[in-house]
């Protein structure tokens, strides 16, 4: 780490500008008339080299009329935005010191004079990092919720919950809701109260620079994702009636029969509303992986994520006898592959797949995949730590 260095005055935690003047009477040469300034005095609430990180910077003038500005820069050259205070004597900055960064401190006041300081923070004994979703500059479904796995536990979730700022081009109600991954690792997702209006375009500014998880560790540096929200497209599978519909604005632009899982055990097909994860093409399918024995080992074509449990909409030929009459999968909905390659097609990442019927094991739990639109509104914004 680059580090400015740092005064051994600065142990005082105040440093002194002193300007000279020069002035003379009326008529006279001015000779012998040179005295010193009033001195512009600072104090900054961080010194030294090992200064804890976590805290706003604050500026304090201990002599001089009121501050008009101060400029707080870190050793990459970013500066710490801040607020001087109505009575002009103190200037805290917006966001906490990073760990393990230098800054530099300059301070003038209304009568332009100057003064400097210099401090740096204490290395991380740990880093915290996460994962965002969706990825930036992509365009997904009406039902696609922002969402943070972090790689270490987030003791406090309010303190990371009010750094990250979502904004949005026309007016969008949401809130974030916290949850433990299917991975095991603490997650938070940002939905909309409604599905999102086809053509929002959403940022997601996490400015977590500084902040402090818990024992998760820090974090140092911001994250930022951007996306845009597409076609107004709704996914009905009917488990009952044994069919799949893709409605675009409300209309039914295809309605093809399925085959979904076995009822009466884990072979089942989960229900509730589900979100289109992702769009994996040929993938193979062993059942072990979901607890399902050695029932199957196959390559499946048009392969549409909806949990992480294994629950895929795909092209099933081996079901066709069962397409529009019965369920008999292993717990994904199947079609033909014609009808799978037509859907597939049709589909973006995010949107929503709302599954009813009696034929299924339960409703898709809160973690595994994007299961939010299975709460109200109110059980949902009750999970936000700012609630």
């Amino acid at each position: 780490m680059n580090r400015i260095p740092v005064p051994a005055l600065l142990a005082t935690t105040a440093l002194a500008l002193t300007l000279g003047a020069c002035s003379g009477g009326p008529g006279g040469s001015g000779a012998g008339s040179d005295r010193a300034a009033p001195s512009t005095r600072i104090s900054v609430n961080l010194t030294g080299r090992q200064a804890e990180a976590g805290a706003p910077v604050v500026v304090t003038l201990t002599e001089g009329p009121r501050l008009r500005q101060v400029t707080v820069t870190d050793s990459k050259g970013g500066n710490l935005a801040g607020r001087v205070s109505a009575d002009g004597k103190t200037w805290t900055s917006e966001r906490p010191a990073a760990p393990g960064t230098a800054y530099a401190v300059e301070a003038q006041d209304a009568d332009g004079k100057s003064a400097k300081a210099e401090f740096a923070t204490a290395a991380p004994d740990k880093v915290n990092k996460l994962t965002l979703a969706p990825g930036k500059n992509t365009t997904v479904g009406v039902a696609q919720p922002l969402s943070i796995v972090f790689d270490h536990p987030v003791k406090d979730k309010a303190a990371v919950e009010r750094r990250l700022k979502v904004t949005t081009s026309n007016p969008t109600e949401g809130s974030w809701g916290w949850m433990q991954d299917w991975s095991g690792k603490d997650r938070v997702d940002w939905r909309p109260k409604e599905y999102w209006k086809p053509g929002t375009k959403v940022t997601l500014d996490a400015e977590l620079n500084g902040v402090d998880s818990g024992s998760g560790g820090w974090f140092v540096r911001d994250y930022s994702t951007t996306f845009t929200i597409g076609r107004n497209q709704v996914v009905e599978v009917d488990l009952d009636g044994h069919r799949l519909k893709l409605l675009r604005d409300g209309q039914v632009v295809k309605d093809v029969p399925v085959s979904a899982g076995t009822p009466g055990g884990e072979k089942a097909s989960w229900r509730g509303k589900t979100v289109l994860m992702s769009k994996e093409g040929t993938i193979n399918m062993r059942s072990e992986t979901v607890g399902l024995g050695d029932a199957y080992d196959k390559m499946v074509d048009y392969s549409m994520r909806l949990t992480w449990s294994g629950m895929y909409a795909h092209a099933a030929p081996w079901n066709a006898a069962y397409f529009g009459n019965a369920n008999k999968s292993s717990g994904c909905v199947g079609m033909s592959d014609a009808n799978a390659a037509a859907v597939y097609a049709a589909v973006q990442v995010g949107d929503p797949f709302e599954i009813t019927g009696s034929d299924a094991k339960g409703t898709q739990a809160l973690n595994n995949g994007y299961g939010e639109w299975n709460l109200s509104w109110a059980d949902w914004q009750a999970r936000s730590a700012l609630r």
